[in-house]
C-alpha cells in the first residue's frame, strides 16, 4: 500500500518502534542521578539562603529559640503587627509560650495583618518553600495576609524539587494533599507595562526563619 500522506508514514513509524524495540544507546548512562551539577561542600542552609534572597525573600537563621523570639518580635513591631493568624499547633504553642497573641479562627485570615506557617520543605537550589492545605491552615493564609512569616527546621532542607516530592510522598504515604504550592519570596507581577512590581497579588513581604532546634 502505497503511503499518502505525512500522517500515515509518522504512524508506520510509531508502530515499527513498537515491535522493534531498540536497546538504549548508552546503557552505562545514570538516569538517576541529578540533571544539574551539585557541589559537593555546598550547605543546603546557605545554597537555599541565597536564593530565596535573590528573589527578595527575608532569611532569618536561628540558633536557638531566644534568636526566634527576638525576630518575631522585631517584625511584630516593624509592621506593626496587630493581629497575627496561626493555626498550627506546634507554632500555637510556640507563640504562647512566648506571650504573643494570636488568631486561629480562619474566618479572620483576610483581616490579618500577618500569617505564620510553617511548611512541607525548603528547596535549596531554587529557594523555594513548599506549603501544602495538609498543614491545617487555611489556604488564605499563604495569599491573603500582607506579611508571611515562615518557621522551618533544618531537617526540613532538601536540594531540589525531587527529594522535596520523595519527602512529601513519604509523610503521607503516597496520599498527597489536595494543594501543594510554592512559595520563592513576595509575590512579584510584570503586567503593568513590563515592569517587576513586588506585593500585587499576595504578600508584599515573606519572611523565613530557619531554626536549627526543630525536628
Amino acid at each position: 500500500m502505497k503511503e499518502s500522506t505525512s500522517k500515515e508514514k509518522v504512524l508506520k513509524k510509531i508502530r515499527d518502534a513498537l515491535v522493534n524495540h531498540m536497546p538504549p544507546p548508552y546503557e552505562d548512562v545514570d538516569m538517576e542521578a541529578p540533571v544539574m551539577y551539585v557541589p559537593e561542600a555546598e550547605r543546603l542552609d546557605e545554597a537555599f539562603a541565597a536564593s530565596f534572597s535573590a528573589s527578595h525573600g527575608k532569611f532569618i537563621f536561628c540558633r536557638d529559640v531566644n534568636e526566634l523570639t527576638e525576630g518575631l518580635a522585631a517584625i511584630i513591631q516593624q509592621h506593626d503587627i496587630k493581629k497575627l493568624y496561626c493555626n498550627e499547633d506546634f507554632l500555637k504553642e510556640l507563640l504562647t509560650e512566648l506571650s504573643i497573641s494570636f488568631v486561629s479562627d480562619k474566618r479572620e485570615v483576610a483581616q490579618s495583618d500577618a500569617a505564620i506557617t510553617g511548611c512541607e520543605a525548603l528547596i535549596a537550589r531554587h529557594g523555594n518553600i513548599m506549603l501544602s492545605s495538609a498543614q491545617g491552615v487555611s489556604r488564605k493564609a499563604f495569599v491573603m495576609p500582607p506579611v508571611h512569616i515562615v518557621v522551618a527546621g533544618t531537617h526540613q532542607l532538601t536540594q531540589d524539587l525531587k527529594g522535596a516530592y520523595h519527602d512529601i510522598t513519604e509523610k503521607y504515604q503516597g496520599k498527597l494533599p489536595s494543594l501543594i504550592t510554592f512559595v520563592g519570596g513576595p509575590s512579584r507581577t510584570a503586567d503593568i507595562e513590563k515592569t517587576l512590581v513586588y506585593g500585587m497579588h499576595g504578600p508584599k513581604e515573606v519572611y523565613l526563619f530557619l531554626l536549627d532546634l526543630l525536628g
